[in-house]
C-alpha cells in the first residue's frame, strides 16, 4: 500500500540541503562584492503595482508605493476601498516565478485552485466554488481578464504573460463587475501598449526538461496609436513516470500570442484593442493512486477488481502510473475585444467593451490500470461566448459618485460525452459477460445562455472621513439545453441481464428541450470611516445570487426524469468588517478583517459509483466564516517581507442528501445518500500561511544582487464531495527559493537568476477524484525543480 502522502526519501532530503546551501553560497560570494550604496534606493519597475519600495522626501529613505486598482471601475489606492482584496503585481509574480494561476494560491490568502487539466479546473474562495468540469454552470469565482468575463474557468489555464497585476477581490461581486457571482472575483489585467519603446526577452530551463521563452514589443507606431506584441512557448518532459512503457506523463506544450493595439487621439479618448490565441498539447490531468479506498469484510473492491481484470498497483505517492493507453489533453482557445473610454461633459466617462472568445478542449483518458478496461472517456468541449457592457462613471471629488452599467452575455456550448470500453470492462464493473465489453457510447450536450444585467453602485462622501457605498443588480437569464445519447454500439449481441446492464448504463436518451429562466438580484450596502489618513476602517453586508444550471450529461436522467439535470440557483448573503492601514512613513501595510457567509442552495459536483457518472447538484447550505490578515513590511533598507493568511470554518449547515463515501455505501444495507451537516466543506482548507521575501542591494554601478524566498502552507481539506476518510488531502508546505543579478548591459539590463521551486521536494495534491470501485486518484504538485532565468529589458 502506499506509504502516507508527503513522505520524502532520506536522499531527496539531502539533496534539497544542498541545492538550498548552494542558493546560499552564491548569494553570500555576491554579497562580497560590494554593499547598497547609500545615495542609492532599489527601483522597481514602474510598471509593477505590488507594494515597492521607493526613494521618498519623507521621514524614511524606504516607503511602500501606492497600489492603484479599479475595483470599482474608477482608479484609486487599494488602501482606500472597503472591501477585503489582494494585488499581486507583475514583478511580484515574476519574482516568485508564478506563471500559471494555479499557482496563485501560494499568494493570496483564502483561494484554493483544484486544477486537473483545462476542462477539470476551478477557482475557490473561502471554499466556495470548487464545481470543476461543470459545462452547464459558470463558476462561482469571475474570473476576468482585461475586463473581459471568461465564461470556462479552462479558459485562465494558459501562462500569465506580460502581466500587469493580478486583483482577487473576496465576497460577493456584482454590482460593478458584468457577471454576477457569490464567492468572488480574479481579475486579470495585462501590460498595455506604451508610447515609450519597450523590449524584453527571457529564457528559462530547468529539471524534467522544462523550458520557457517568452518575448515582448512594444512602442509608438504614430503619434497616437502605440502597439504590444507578446509571445510564449513552455514546454516540460512531465514528473509522472508511467512504469508500463517509461514514458513521462503530466507534462507538454503550450503556446500562445496576444498582440494589442492603443488609439489615444487626445486627452479624452483611448481606444485598446486586444487579440490572442493559445494551444496546449500535454498530458495533464495524469492522475497518480492516491488509495485505493476501505478494506469491508476482509475485502478491498478496487484491490480485489483489480486483480480480477490483472491490473497491477503501483504506489502513486512515488509519483508513478501503470497505465497502458493515451493520457493527452489538446486546448485551442482565443479571442478579441475592444475597449474604448470617452471623456465626456463635465468629466463623465462612458465605457464600452465588446469581446468574443472561444475555447476547444479535447482529451484521452486512460482508466488508471495497465489492462484494457477502459480505452478513452472523457466529454471534449466548443465553447463561443459573446460579450458587450457599457459603463458611465461620474466624476470623482465631489459629494457623491457613482457608477451604472448595463451588460450582455451570450454563450454557445457543445459538449461531446465518449465512452470506449475494453475487453475487461465487464470484470472490473461486475456487469454479466458481455454487457459492457468492447461497447462504445456517445453523447451530446448543448446549451445556449443569454444574460443580462443592469448594474449600479454609488458613494456618497457623508462627511471627511464617513463614506456610505450601495450598489445593487438585477440580472435576468435564460438558459435552453438538450442532452441526448446514442444507442450503444459495438461489443457482442446480448440478452436478458446482460442487455439490461448494457441498456441501463449506456442506453439511448433524449432529455428534449430544457430550459431556466430566471431573475437574480444582488446588492451591497457598505460604511466606511477614516480613523486617520493612514486607517480606514469598514463594515459592509452583501447580497449575491448565480442562477441555476443544466447538467450536460445524462447522468441519471433515464430513471430520475429529464428534470434531475436542472441545478437551482445559489444565493448567498455575506458580512465582512475589517481595517486598512499603513503605518510607520509607509513602510508597514496591514490589512485585516473578519467575515461570515451563508450560501443557500450551494452547486457543487457529485460521482455516482453505480453508474461511473458525475453530475451537478445542489448541497444543501454552507457557511463561511473566519479571519484574514495581509501584511507587507520594510524593516530595512532593501528588504520587503510579505505575510498573509486566513482562517476559514467552511461547513455544510444542512446536506441531508449528499453522496455517502465508499466505507458506507459499500456496507450491506447502506443507505441511499448521507447526511453531511456540520462537516467540512470539500476543497476548503481551515487554515492558510503564505510568507515570502525579497532582499536586494546594489554591489556598484549598474549592478544589483537580488535573494527571494516564499513558503506557502495550506492545512488538510476533504478532497471529494463524499469526505471519504480515504479521500483527505493532507497538509503541505512548499518552500521556494531564487537568487540572482541585474546588470547594465549596452542600452538595456540583463537579469541573470537561479531558482528553485519545492526546494525541499513535498510530496503533494492539488485535488483528489473520485475513482470506480471507492479508490481515489490524485494530482501530485510540481517536485523540486532547479533551473535558471535570462531576461534582457532594453
Amino acid at each position: 500500500m502506499p506509504r502516507p502522502a508527503g513522505t520524502a526519501t532520506a536522499g531527496n532530503t539531502q539533496r534539497s540541503k544542498r541545492v538550498v546551501a548552494l542558493l546560499l553560497t552564491l548569494e553570500a560570494m555576491g554579497a562580497r562584492h560590494g554593499a547598497w550604496a547609500e545615495d542609492a534606493a532599489p527601483t522597481l519597475d514602474n510598471t509593477d503595482t505590488q507594494p515597492a519600495v521607493t526613494a521618498t522626501p519623507a521621514k524614511s529613505a524606504v516607503a511602500l508605493k501606492k497600489v492603484t486598482v479599479t475595483a470599482r471601475r474608477r482608479e484609486e489606492d487599494a488602501q482606500d476601498v472597503p472591501t477585503p482584496m489582494s494585488v499581486l503585481g507583475g514583478e511580484t509574480l515574476e519574482t516568485q516565478r508564478i506563471y500559471r494561476v494555479q499557482d496563485i494560491q501560494q499568494l493570496a490568502p483564502s483561494v484554493n485552485v483544484a486544477h486537473m487539466h483545462a476542462r477539470q479546473s476551478s477557482i475557490s474562495i473561502r471554499g466556495l466554488g470548487n464545481n470543476p468540469a461543470s459545462d452547464g454552470l459558470e463558476s462561482s469565482v469571475g474570473i476576468y481578464v482585461d475586463n473581459v468575463f471568461l465564461g470556462r474557468p479552462g479558459m485562465a489555464v494558459f501562462d500569465l504573460l506580460d502581466v500587469e497585476q493580478i486583483d482577487v477581490l473576496r465576497g460577493p461581486q456584482g454590482t460593478l463587475f458584468g457577471k454576477n457571482t457569490t464567492a468572488g472575483v480574479l481579475n486579470i489585467t495585462t501590460r498595455k501598449p506604451s508610447f515609450t519603446p519597450e523590449r524584453s526577452f527571457e529564457a528559462s530551463g530547468g529539471q524534467d526538461g522544462y523550458f520557457q521563452g517568452k518575448g515582448v514589443l512594444s512602442g509608438p507606431l504614430t503619434d497616437t496609436l502605440a502597439g504590444r506584441l507578446g509571445a510564449y512557448r513552455t514546454r516540460d518532459d512531465g514528473y509522472i513516470k508511467n512504469v508500463f512503457n517509461g514514458d513521462r506523463l503530466n507534462g507538454g506544450e503550450r503556446e500562445g500570442v496576444r498582440g494589442q493595439l492603443l488609439f489615444e487621439p487626445s486627452a479624452d479618448l483611448n481606444v485598446r484593442w486586444i487579440g490572442d490565441y493559445h494551444e496546449e498539447d500535454s498530458s495533464n490531468g495524469t492522475r497518480v493512486l492516491f488509495s485505493t479506498g476501505p478494506t469491508i469484510g476482509g475485502i478491498n473492491r478496487y484491490e480485489q477488481r483489480a486483480a480480477a481484470v490483472g491490473a497491477t498497483l503501483v504506489d502513486g505517492r512515488d509519483g508513478k502510473v501503470n497505465i497502458d493507453g493515451a493520457q493527452n489533453v489538446r486546448v485551442f482557445q482565443g479571442g478579441t475585444s475592444l475597449e474604448a473610454n470617452w471623456k465626456l461633459a463635465n468629466d463623465f466617462t462612458l465605457t464600452s467593451v465588446s469581446a468574443y472568445r472561444f475555447w476547444n478542449f479535447t482529451p484521452r483518458n486512460d482508466d488508471g490500470l495497465n489492462v484494457p478496461v477502459s480505452l478513452n472517456a472523457g466529454q471534449s468541449v466548443r465553447d463561443d461566448q459573446y460579450s458587450q457592457e457599457l459603463r458611465l462613471a461620474s466624476p470623482s471629488g465631489g459629494r457623491f459618485d457613482y457608477v451604472l452599467g448595463a451588460y450582455y452575455f451570450r454563450q454557445d456550448l457543445t459538449n461531446e460525452s465518449f465512452f470506449f470500453n475494453g475487453p475487461l470492462a465487464d470484470t472490473w464493473n461486475d456487469t454479466p459477460p458481455g454487457a459492457l465489453a468492447n461497447v462504445t457510447s456517445i453523447g451530446h450536450g448543448q446549451i445556449e445562455i443569454d444574460s443580462y444585467a443592469l448594474f449600479a453602485q454609488g458613494t456618497w462622501h457623508l462627511t471627511e472621513r464617513l463614506d456610505l457605498t450601495a450598489g445593487a443588480r438585477g440580472t435576468y437569464e435564460s438558459k435552453d439545453a438538450r442532452v441526448d445519447r446514442d444507442a450503444p454500439v459495438g461489443g457482442a449481441p446480448v440478452a436478458g441481464p446482460a442487455a439490461a446492464a448494457r441498456n441501463g448504463r449506456y442506453g439511448a436518451y433524449d432529455s428534449g428541450d430544457l430550459g431556466l429562466n430566471a431573475s437574480s438580484p444582488s446588492g451591497l450596502l457598505s460604511l466606511g470611516y477614516r480613523f486617520t489618513p493612514q486607517v480606514l476602517g469598514y463594515a459592509s453586508v452583501s447580497h449575491g445570487e448565480k442562477s441555476g444550471g443544466i447538467d450536460l450529461s445524462v447522468s441519471a436522467a433515464p430513471t430520475a426524469g429529464a428534470d434531475s439535470l436542472l441545478v437551482g440557483a445559489e444565493r448567498a448573503n455575506d458580512a465582512e468588517m475589517g481595517v486598512k492601514s499603513v503605518l510607520f512613513d509607509r513602510r508597514l501595510l496591514l490589512n485585516t478583517n473578519v467575515f461570515w457567509s451563508q450560501v443557500n442552495g450551494y452547486q457543487t459536483l457529485a460521482f455516482d459509483d453505480a453508474s461511473f457518472t458525475r453530475y451537478l447538484t445542489n448541497a444543501g447550505s454552507v457557511r463561511t466564516r473566519g479571519l484574514e490578515f495581509e501584511a507587507t513590511a520594510l524593516p530595512l533598507r532593501g528588504l520587503t517581507l510579505s505575510f498573509n493568511g486566513s482562517y476559514n470554518d467552511a461547513t455544510y449547515l444542512s446536506y441531508k442528501d449528499a453522496p455517502c463515501p465508499p466505507e458506507i455505501g459499500f456496507q450491506p444495507g447502506a443507505p441511499q445518500s448521507c447526511d453531511l451537516t456540520g462537516r467540512q466543506v470539500v476543497g476548503a482548507p481551515k487554515w492558510i500561511a503564505n510568507l515570502s521575501g525579497d532582499y536586494r542591494w546594489r554591489a556598484g554601478d549598474g549592478l544589483q544582487h537580488y535573494l527571494a524566498a516564499s513558503y506557502a502552507f495550506r492545512s488538510s481539506a476533504p478532497g471529494t464531495l463524499d469526505d471519504s476518510k480515504f479521500g483527505q488531502i493532507p497538509s503541505y508546505a512548499v518552500v521556494n527559493l531564487s537568487t540572482g543579478v541585474r546588470v547594465d548591459l549596452g542600452k538595456g539590463q540583463l537579469d541573470l537568476s537561479l531558482w528553485l521551486k519545492n526546494a525541499f521536494d513535498k510530496t503533494y495534491y492539488t485535488i483528489l477524484w473520485n475513482e470506480q470501485n471507492g479508490g481515489y486518484g490524485g494530482l501530485i504538485g510540481t517536485p523540486r525543480t532547479l533551473g535558471v532565468s535570462a531576461r534582457y529589458d532594453f
